[in-house]
């Protein structure tokens, strides 16, 4: 994850994932993706982010807030910051 790019917690399985990617994909809005399948160590801190939960996707961003399940246009209106 870098400033400009956030992190999104995935699965392949997962179609709420597939839907959001590909929505960014459209958009042009760049992302890291983890996998939680392939990176099971990530799972304590995707329940961190989510009250305990382990709910996909999550998008976290830089400053260590997260969306959960978001919109397209929830992940390019926190990128883009306050107004």
């Amino acid at each position: 994850m870098t400033a400009a790019r956030p992190l999104i917690y995935s699965a392949t399985w997962c179609g709420h994932c597939v839907r959001l990617k590909a929505q960014l994909d459209r958009a042009g809005i760049a992302y890291d993706e983890l996998n939680v399948d392939e990176h099971p160590s990530v799972l304590p801190k995707l329940a961190e982010l989510n009250g305990g939960e382990w709910i996909i996707p999550t998008v976290e961003f830089s400053d260590g807030t997260a969306l959960v399940n978001p919109s397209a246009d929830a992940v390019a209106e926190r990128l883009q910051g306050p107004a």
